[in-house]
């Protein structure tokens, strides 16, 4: 039971234990709401048989307050075992998904943007946590606690209890079939929100370029539609919904009169006695209150299924997984007639068969769209290769975890993520015990001081979000630095020179070739004089390793390289 409802609403273990603590608390609470009810039958009784003795006072005085009493208790405990525990269970869950998220293959995030992931961890536990701590345990407890009150109905009289418990199926059955039409009203109202997070994200990031090219009237016109559809949506959600829920509210309304005609004409036949003509109309009175919430919260859990179907899309996705003990010889990295293709079925590798050495300089280079970025992100096991095999000192990647793997590994991307912090602590990204000593040398190597120690603050300047009060160039030199801080055997450099102009940019080469001593390198670049001393040169084209060789070589060869370099030359000296 505790597995299914893991699997029904996402919880962990713990959550789904909390979650039948809550509903038996909520059954307790609504059984101790019928105790008056009982006590006051009894107080009844004892009025129509002759009015109530002396010494019976104290008992309901007693029986006055141990009911107050019990529902004080009953309340407190499922206070505790439905909200406090569902706020738990809300952060465990996020932090989940976080967990899951940083195991996941790229592959997925390919899939998948910004607002959609951040959606599911905040709007989505949100409403699941409202759900848990509202709805589920509350519906639980109105069926369980209407369940054991019925039987007890049928047992006094059957006839009545029929009367009274007739509109509760039907109520229901009506609630419980409309489950599809809202899954499908929820999922277009779910792709209508998401649609508009992503419009309202995209215009801040892009604004800018809107202003530049004055397209910001016509992209906020499309934007509110966009915000136009969300309410469309969530009116037609709420008519979808009450047109279901009221109907059952309606026939579960017609149990009172059904009551009332059926016990009166039970009562001029003499089939029934007044008291208990009147037990039945107190219950009914009190068994329909908790069962038209039960409605509505039957109709809130059913619409949880597209949030559940989200979490479980992250919660099922396959993870990366492999052995956390490296057992590489050395750091030479081999691709033996690897292939691959992303999602869309495109091919972008067909066979691709080097090596590059450690204690070298590989270049990758080619077309646009030849694969030079995948082949460094498939080395770093970023992806799984689908056919050859990748290794790094005789070590398929494959079976590696990629933590460790990435453990050799310093990296530096042709986009650059930098934090809302000070420029120090951007480079302790790189090895976060490194003392400051360490990261201001490491700094130095990629000319980071240069500008840092010219800002106010120095090394501890804070720099905006994503590094916006800095350069281009300035936010590459601090990416790099974080590389070089690492000091891992590896070193990936995907168009890392790209942002530099030709001073730093050999300012960066001479302080790589400090770094490469026993390191592999592998440098992604399209200037031609930024591999030109590189040890060996892989050109990629069309998915396949076209020419490899040092660069000379391939100047002799006359191929593709070879173009590409006078091609090169000859755009540098073209003038307006």
């Amino acid at each position: 039971m505790i597995q299914k409802l893991q699997r029904k609403y996402a919880l962990s273990e713990q959550g789904a234990r909390d979650l039948i603590k809550g509903c038996i608390a909520c059954v307790l609470q609504n059984l101790s709401f019928m105790l008056p009810v009982g006590l006051l039958y009894l107080l009844v009784g004892e009025l129509l048989g002759g009015g109530v003795a002396a010494g019976r006072v104290p008992f309901y005085i007693a029986g006055c307050a141990a009911c107050v009493g019990l529902i004080f208790l009953t309340t407190w405990l499922q206070y505790n075992a439905t909200y406090l525990a569902t706020y738990v269970e809300s952060g465990v869950r996020r932090i989940t998904l976080a967990e899951r998220l940083r195991k996941l293959p790229l592959s997925f995030f390919g899939k998948k943007d910004l607002a959609d992931l951040t959606s599911t961890i905040m709007a989505d536990c949100t409403f699941l946590e409202q759900s848990f701590s509202h709805f589920v345990p509350e519906l639980a407890g109105a069926i369980c606690s209407t369940t054991l009150v019925a039987a007890g109905l049928f047992c006094i009289d059957w006839r009545m209890a029929l009367a009274a418990l007739w509109v509760l199926p039907v109520s229901f059955a009506i609630v419980a079939g409309s489950a599809r039409v809202q899954e499908k009203l929820n999922q277009k109202a779910m792709d209508a929100r998401m649609a508009c997070a992503d419009g309202i994200q995209e215009c801040i990031e892009t604004v800018r370029d809107l202003r530049s090219n004055n397209a910001e009237g016509a992209y906020l016109a499309g934007l509110e539609e966009k915000i136009r559809a969300v309410e469309r949506r969530s009116i037609i959600n709420e008519f979808g919904l009450a047109a279901f829920v009221v109907s059952a509210s309606l026939i579960l309304k017609l149990g009172i009169a059904t009551v009332a005609l059926t016990g009166s004409l039970l009562l001029v036949q003499g089939g029934l006695d007044v008291l208990t003509f009147f037990l039945f109309l107190l219950v009914v009175s009190r068994l329909y209150d908790p069962l038209q919430g039960a409605l509505q919260n039957l109709a809130a859990v059913i619409s949880t299924r597209t949030n559940v179907a989200r979490m479980n899309e992250i919660l099922d996705h396959p993870v990366q997984q492999g052995s956390d003990t490296l057992t590489n010889r050395c750091c030479d990295i081999t691709f033996d007639h690897v292939g691959f293709s992303y999602n869309t079925g495109e091919t972008v590798l067909k066979d691709v068969s080097f090596t590059a050495k450690q204690g070298e300089v590989t270049a990758l280079v080619g077309p646009s769209g030849g694969g030079k970025t995948t082949v460094s992100r498939l080395a770093a096991r970023f992806w799984d290769a689908d056919r050859g095999r990748i290794t790094v000192g005789g070590m398929d990647v494959s079976k590696a975890d990629p933590e460790a793997l990435l453990s050799l590994y310093s990296i530096v991307f042709q986009d650059v993520t930098l934090f809302d912090n000070t420029i120090l602590e951007n480079i302790r990204i790189g090895r976060k015990d490194a003392t400051d000593a360490e990261c201001i040398a490491a700094a130095r190597l990629a000319n980071v001081d240069e500008f840092a120690e010219k800002l106010p603050g120095g090394w501890n300047t804070g720099i905006g979000e994503n590094g916006c009060q800095l350069s281009g160039g300035e936010r590459q030199r601090i990416s790099i630095a974080r590389a070089f801080l690492k000091n891992a055997p590896i070193i990936l450099l995907d168009e890392a020179t790209a942002s530099l102009d030709v001073e730093n940019e050999s300012l960066i080469q001479s302080a790589l070739s400090r770094l490469i001593r026993d390191k592999t390198v592998l440098v992604i670049a399209h200037r031609m004089r930024t591999v030109a001393g590189a040890d060996k040169v892989v050109v990629l084209e069309h998915g396949v390793a076209a020419e490899q060789g040092s660069p000379a070589e391939l100047m002799q060869q006359g191929g593709i390289y070879a173009h590409m370099v006078r091609t090169q030359a000859e755009s540098q000296r073209w003038a307006l």
